[in-house]
């Protein structure tokens, strides 16, 4: 089939199959509780997502709690949950099989199940014989029709066996299929195919099933083209999706949904969300990150951080005369994204005037190129704008006049205690800090775990009774990096601090030889900026 061809015969629409709970919480570093399972189904739900696989409820009692839990707690309406599981024994009577017993159990109205398509998995990891790997895959599937689920066949190991025996692969599809299965599931399980194979394949086994079988992908990233292998096979004919949020799986994870989804309907006019719902994918990206406990990537394509992000000078320039359509390939608002202005040593003049409308400064040109050239000193210096926003939104305020009357720093000093006694070790750190408020001068203490945790509260002790809104400010994260190493010991260290106060996540920079005074210059810029949209 021609690229014309397969243009001309895409669907209108596919199903998008979430696998985050399940597949998704395989990946290393995630370990979901059955809260964060229900937190994270909501979140797909919000987005628009056909199908949420919830789990696999005979393998642990957390899953098989989820879904016991689900009806009462999650309100779907768009969304539909599936119980994974897999065929019955080989040798086995699918009456009396645990894993199917544990699907009918979970009261969904869809199942499931994954068996082999690969000869070479049936023979050596189930020691059976072909006939028998099919017939545990008509088996299973029949009678999870007759007890009335739906019925999705997952075909482990497709691929790769669909290139070693064709026939026996196309056997176990055709078993599900004329048993009732209700889509038949590519799997490139090991991840190892490309794009033109697995497109082509797909295009083979739609024509061998005919147009009344509905064919599903799913597809991991080994190769780093599990996304462009969900595309060829919709290329291909596929019309349901299997991929997870933010690409997560088990070793490199899964095709990523946040990526396949615009793709589909921005670049190939295939539908895979609600009407509407496609703007909501950055937060829902971000939301399931944070119900995860990883950082999102701020390079992800549509939803990252740096997704529509402009350093260059040349870059910022011509987005500065023509909009975004100049170094943009899309309207970041369409995915719940925007535009971002990076000012670094890279960038000129038209960059920082950018940046100042965005944090809605008011600087003339004079003082924007001033600005431009200072900037591009402290870089050198090891200061990194780029990444602190809130230190240069400050530093463009008082460029333009603004003059902060919050508090006014006098002195910090900070003291740790090391000791050691029996073989135990116990550190002490307590700090005290000055400032003055409207002519008044305090000076309070504070504990803390370290030199940055006792600043902090030794700066909460002497400000919150001025400023109230200091309650609702927290440091999330404290990044330190070393700017010349070759200094050793006496390098100059550039500090990074995130703070939030529940409704927006600002950070702010310092940097200094000494990486307690490059934190306080971060600590100072935290709370000021902080202060300053508090409305204060």
């Amino acid at each position: 089939m021609s690229a014309d061809d397969a243009l001309r015969a895409l669907p209108s629409s596919v199903e998008i199959f979430d696998t985050t709970l399940r597949d998704g919480a395989q990946f290393e570093g995630i370990s979901l509780t059955v809260d964060d399972k229900l937190r994270v189904a909501e979140q797909l739900e919000y987005l628009g997502v056909r199908w949420i696989e919830g789990g696999y409820p005979q393998a642990n009692p957390k899953d098989a709690e989820f879904f016991a839990r689900a009806p009462k707690e999650l309100k779907l309406s768009t969304a539909e949950l599936v119980a994974f599981g897999s065929t019955r024994r080989p040798a086995g009577k699918v009456d009396v099989d645990p894993t199917l017993a544990a699907l009918i159990e979970a009261g969904t109205s869809t199942a499931c199940i994954v068996g082999k398509s690969w000869d070479f998995h049936v023979i050596e990891a189930l020691r059976t014989t072909l006939d028998e790997g099919v017939a545990m895959v008509a088996e299973s599937v029949a009678f999870l029709k007759r007890e009335g689920l739906r019925v999705f066949f997952d075909a482990e190991h497709f691929f790769d066996g669909y290139k070693a025996n064709a026939e026996f692969a196309l056997r176990v599809l055709e078993a599900a299929m004329v048993n009732g299965a209700d889509c038949v599931v590519l799997c490139d399980t090991n991840g190892g195919s490309l794009p033109h194979e697995v497109q082509r394949i797909t295009g083979e086994v739609v024509s061998f099933l005919g147009p009344n079988t509905a064919v599903g992908i799913h597809t991991q990233n080994d190769t780093g083209c599990a996304a462009a292998n969900s595309i060829a096979a919709v290329l291909g004919g596929a019309t349901q999706v299997q991929g997870t949020v933010n690409g997560y799986g088990e070793r490199t994870g899964n095709a990523n949904l946040m990526t396949v989804i615009p793709d589909l309907t921005l670049k190939l006019g295939v539908a895979t969300l609600p009407e509407g719902h496609l703007e909501r994918l950055t937060v829902v990206s971000h939301r399931v990150a944070e119900l995860v406990n990883l950082p999102p990537h701020p390079a992800d394509p549509f939803v990252g951080q740096s997704a529509f992000a402009h350093k260059g000078g040349l870059h910022t320039s011509a987005l500065g005369r023509a909009g975004g359509a100049t170094y943009e390939h899309i309207d970041p608002a369409v995915v719940g994204n925007h535009t971002r202005v990076l000012v670094s040593d890279l960038g000129g003049r038209a960059g920082m005037a950018m940046k100042a409308e965005e944090f809605g400064v008011e600087i003339d040109a004079k003082t924007s190129g001033e600005l431009s050239e200072q900037l591009k000193t402290l870089e050198s210096e090891g200061w990194l704008f780029e990444s602190a926003d809130a230190s240069l939104e400050l530093r463009m305020r008082r460029a333009a006049g603004w003059v902060q009357d919050f508090f006014e720093v006098v002195s910090y000093e900070v003291t740790s205690v090391h000791h050691e006694s029996d073989s135990k070790i116990s550190v002490a750190t307590t700090a005290a800090a000055t400032v003055r408020i409207g002519g008044e001068t305090i000076t309070a203490t504070g504990e803390g775990n370290g030199p940055v945790n006792a600043l902090d509260s030794a700066l909460r002790a002497a400000l919150t009774d001025a400023h109230p809104s200091l309650a609702r400010i927290h440091l999330t994260d404290f990044k330190v990096r070393v700017v010349d190493g070759g200094a050793a010991t006496g390098a100059v260290v550039r500090v990074l601090i995130d703070s939030t106060n529940g409704d927006r996540v600002w950070t702010t920079v310092g940097v200094d030889s000494n990486v307690i005074e490059a934190s306080w210059q971060a600590l100072i810029d935290s709370l000021q900026f902080g202060l300053l949209h508090a409305g204060e």
